[in-house]
């Protein structure tokens, strides 16, 4: 097993922003989608493509189906219409099994952080590792320390239970998860959610470092405005079922639409 190793030097250029992309160069793209949910369209066309290395996040009103969306583009639910592609593969015509390879190119955070309450940290880190890969235990536990590492939890919270971490560490924990199997893309559900605005400022540096040193695609959903003007390159914003803007946070700052302006506005 390759093992990726950066000097995480915090390089993030908060004046650098890319382009969207075409959908043939995406890494992740969806393609119309519309989603029906009790009876209403959650998402009535949504569109939008992002390209390797880019750090987008999703935001949008309660209800306007943010996460929803971060589910269907994993691929654990379906749109009702629309196409939903991941590295270029459409994944409605995937396989089971060709499903399953593909995810092992994502990590994915759920706003929870969704760890086994009765595995130790160590182990919750291992758990996908273990699942795909045989690895001898030192090399295993070589891996596991790298991640957290990596995601900035010291060494010896390894060994402790998620009910003994404090909620940074647990979003720690889980981002140790989802970096396990070395992934290309990150998907987080809003990762910043119950942290107090220290450990989020924290949180949201340690993902905008591992971006840039590790090469990865990111997106994420958030109502967190720091996390727009410390970590990402690109905004996406989901009201009524559909995009009504994208692009720099700058640029989607100036946009006139009401909900935005009053979104912005708790900032100034």
């Amino acid at each position: 097993m390759a093992i990726k190793t950066a000097a995480l030097d915090f390089q993030a250029d908060s004046a650098s922003h890319a382009a969207p992309a075409p959908v043939a160069a995406s890494v992740v793209a969806a393609e119309g989608v519309r989603t029906r949910l009790g009876g209403r369209w959650v998402h009535d066309g949504v569109s939008f493509a992002i390209p390797r290395g880019q750090v987008a996040a999703l935001i949008g009103g309660s209800g306007t189906g943010k996460t929803v969306l971060l589910r269907e583009l994993t691929g654990l639910e379906r749109p009702t219409q629309g196409r939903v592609r991941l590295f270029g593969q459409d994944l409605a015509s995937l396989t089971p099994a060709a499903l399953d390879d593909l995810r092992r190119r994502f990590g994915l955070l759920f706003q929870d952080g969704a760890l086994f309450s009765n595995l130790s940290v160590a182990e919750n880190v291992a758990a996908p590792i273990v699942e795909q890969i045989r690895l001898p235990d030192k090399l295993l536990c070589e891996v596991v320390n790298l991640k957290l590492s990596l995601a900035g939890l010291p060494l010896e919270a390894a060994q402790r239970r998620p009910s003994e971490l404090s909620g940074g560490m647990r979003k720690r924990a889980a981002l140790a998860r989802a970096l396990a199997l070395e992934p290309e893309l990150l998907f987080l559900d809003e990762p910043t959610a119950g942290l107090d605005p220290i450990g989020g400022r924290e949180f949201d540096r340690t993902l905008r470092i591992l971006a840039d040193s590790l090469g990865l695609t990111v997106l994420l959903t958030t109502h967190d405005l720091d996390t727009l003007y410390d970590l990402v390159d690109r905004v996406i914003v989901l009201h009524a079922g559909k995009v009504i803007a994208d692009g720099t946070v700058a640029e989607v700052a100036r946009e006139a639409h009401p909900w935005i302006r009053s979104y912005f506005s708790t900032r100034q």
